[in-house]
């Protein structure tokens, strides 16, 4: 069984178990009120996170990676925070612009490197916009017309009305089935297991059943079928 199959069949098995490592008010706290999901009849794993924050960055490709083992009942979303909207709105615009673009994954950790690292201003849309169209890692074409795009516009602004409704004071912030805030105190890698316990548990406060495990089929090698085919 491949390692991304065992590691479903793992979180799985927690899940008929009950049990729960986690502990409230060290690895996760419980929101005040439960907020909504995009997705009503899953389970919504979102991170509030801003392209200036170095620890977003450093956290960036370890959700991303892990993103990718969650079952088939679990999401996973990005939100720029907007707290100044003079120096924040167009970092959102360009968050909604990546996702519209569907290049999340190939977008984002250059943006981070570009703002972080290289202290490049994309803030500035003229500047955005030349950095854009001389990328070679991922489409900046296609993502600068999303940019430039009004669902772009109504993006941001729906992130910034969520980093108010959900009181971010924090990034990068993970609130997971839109009730519980994972607590990062032991490190990012620790905290992808709080997730997976967390999306566990509000599964089973919503009485969800769990997805059933992707099996990976063996991989025979060309040599094995050849020699089958001599035997016959």
């Amino acid at each position: 069984m491949k390692i991304k199959a065992w590691i479903t069949a793992a979180v799985l098995a927690l899940s008929s178990t009950g049990v729960l490592a986690a502990t409230e008010g060290v690895d996760y706290v419980v929101l005040p009120k439960t907020m909504p999901q995009v997705q009503k009849d899953k389970v919504e794993v979102l991170e509030f996170f801003a392209y200036w924050c170095t620890h977003c960055r450093d956290m960036e490709s370890v959700i991303g990676k892990h993103s990718k083992t969650f079952a088939s009942d679990t999401y996973f979303r990005r939100e720029h925070v907007v707290w100044d909207p003079k120096n924040d709105l167009n970092f959102a615009r360009l968050a909604a612009a990546v996702e519209l673009a569907g290049l999340g994954n190939q977008a984002n950790p250059a943006i981070f490197d570009a703002v972080v690292r290289d202290r490049i201003n994309l803030s500035n849309s003229d500047t955005l916009k030349a950095w854009l169209n001389q990328q070679t890692q991922f489409d900046g074409k296609k993502v600068l017309a999303q940019f430039q795009s009004f669902n772009s516009q109504t993006g941001a602004k729906q992130m910034g009305e969520n980093t108010a409704s959900y009181e971010i004071q924090s990034t990068p912030t993970v609130i997971v089935g839109g009730k519980y805030r994972v607590e990062f105190s032991k490190g990012f890698v620790a905290g992808m297991k709080t997730i997976d316990e967390l999306v566990v548990k509000v599964r089973q406060e919503r009485g969800m059943k769990a997805p059933v495990a992707k099996v990976s089929k063996p991989v025979r090698s060309k040599g094995a079928r050849l020699v089958k085919q001599s035997i016959r």
